[in-house]
C-alpha cells in the first residue's frame, strides 16, 4: 500500500509492515546446501514486498500470484532484475497448490499473503473500490472475469443485497440499505460509485453518521468481498499453504478486516494445539502441534501508521511449521 508519490507523479508503493514481514520470512529463506529456498508471495500486488524478500536472499526462488493483470505487469517491470529467480502466474491465491505442482515444486519455505484490495485498486479510479472517487461499479479485482458491483447492486433481491452487506460488511443497517438500492433502482440502474456512496449515506441515520468515517465503507467492503469471492478463497487458501510449508517453513499473513483475519486465526489455531484427545491422560505420539505461533495479530506501531496510513488496521499473524503435517 501506498502513501506517497514517486518523482514521476506515480504512486510510490510503500509494503505495509515490510521490515517485520522480512524478519519473520528471513529465518526459512537463507541458503541450503541441498536446494534453493522457495518463497510465495500468494498476493503479489506491486511486488515491494517482493523485491525485497528477493534483494534479501540472494538464492531465493519467487513464486508471485495475482488475480490483477495490471498489478502482475507492473511487478514483472519492477522485479525484472530478479527474473530468472522469479515466477509470475496469473491466479487468485487459492489456486496455489495447482500453481506449485505446475512448477514442479512440492513443497515451499515461505508464504506472504497481503489480503484485500490494493493501493493500486484504490487508487485508480475507474477500478471502482473507492467512494471517495466517482466511478463505473466494478469491483473486480479480475477485470477480465466475474460479475461486477453493478450487477450485484441490480440484480440482487432486496433480502440477498442485505444479506450481502450484513455478514460481508457487518453493516448494522443492512437491510435499509437495500431497500433504499431498491428504490432508486426501480427508476435506473445504478452504475456510480458517487450515486451508491449517496444512497448509502442517506439511508443510515444522522447520529451515525457522525461517527466512524465514510457511511458507505462497509457497504463497500460487503461489495468488494462478494465480487471477488474473497472469503471463499481465503478459507481455501490459508490451509493449502499451510500444508504447502516445509517444516522450518514459515507463513505470515496481513489481514485488514475482522472476516479476513478470523478465518486466518483459526487455521493456524487447529494445527498449533496438540491433537490428542482431552479425555486421554497422556499426549498420544505424533499428536504434538504441527505449527509453531510467531505472531497473533499483532497490529502496527505509531511509527508505521504514520509512513503508511492505510496500514492502520491491519493484523499480523505468523507461524512456522515445526512437524510434517499428518
Amino acid at each position: 500500500m501506498d502513501t506517497t508519490t514517486s518523482p514521476t507523479g506515480e504512486p510510490a508503493h510503500v509494503p505495509v509492515l515490510l521490515e517485520r514481514v522480512l524478519a519473520l520470512l528471513g529465518p526459512a529463506l537463507g541458503e541450503r546446501p541441498d536446494r534453493a529456498a522457495v518463497a510465495v508471495d500468494a498476493t503479489l500486488g506491486l511486488g515491494g514486498h517482493a523485491e525485497a524478500l528477493l534483494a534479501a536472499h540472494p538464492h531465493l526462488t519467487l513464486v508471485g500470484l495475482d488475480r490483477d493483470q495490471d498489478a502482475l505487469a507492473r511487478s514483472r517491470d519492477r522485479l525484472a532484475p530478479y527474473a530468472s529467480r522469479v515466477h509470475l502466474v496469473h491466479a487468485v491465491y487459492d489456486r496455489m497448490p495447482e500453481v506449485l505442482d505446475e512448477l514442479g515444486l512440492p513443497a515451499v519455505d515461505g508464504v506472504l499473503f497481503d489480503l484485500g484490495v490494493s493501493s493500486m485498486q484504490l487508487d485508480v479510479a475507474g477500478r471502482g473500490f473507492a467512494y471517495a472517487q466517482d466511478a463505473p461499479l466494478d469491483m473486480r479485482m479480475d477485470q477480465s472475469t466475474g460479475i461486477t458491483a453493478a450487477e450485484v447492486v441490480n440484480g440482487y433481491a432486496v433480502p440477498d443485497l442485505a444479506r450481502v452487506l450484513r455478514e460481508f460488511g457487518e453493516e448494522r443497517f443492512a437491510l435499509r440499505i437495500a431497500q433504499a438500492i431498491e428504490r432508486e433502482r426501480r427508476a435506473a440502474p445504478l452504475h456510480s460509485t458517487a450515486q451508491l456512496a449517496e444512497i448509502v449515506r442517506s439511508a443510515i441515520p444522522a447520529a451515525t453518521r457522525r461517527h466512524g468515517g465514510h457511511p458507505a465503507k462497509r457497504t463497500f467492503q460487503a461489495l468488494r468481498i462478494e465480487v471477488n469471492g474473497e472469503l471463499d478463497a481465503v478459507r481455501n487458501a490459508i490451509p493449502a499453504a499451510l500444508d504447502a510449508l516445509a517444516v522450518g517453513g514459515r507463513i505470515v499473513v496481513l489481514a485488514y478486516q475482522s472476516l479476513e483475519d478470523r478465518i486466518v486465526k483459526r487455521a493456524i489455531a487447529r494445527l498449533a494445539v496438540d491433537s490428542t484427545p482431552p479425555d486421554l491422560p497422556v499426549p498420544l505420539p505424533g499428536a504434538g502441534p504441527e505449527l509453531r505461533v510467531l505472531a497473533n495479530g499483532s497490529g502496527p506501531s505509531a511509527d508505521e501508521v504514520g509512513t503508511n496510513p492505510r496500514a492502520a488496521s491491519v493484523r499480523l499473524r505468523a507461524a512456522e511449521r515445526i512437524k510434517a503435517g499428518a
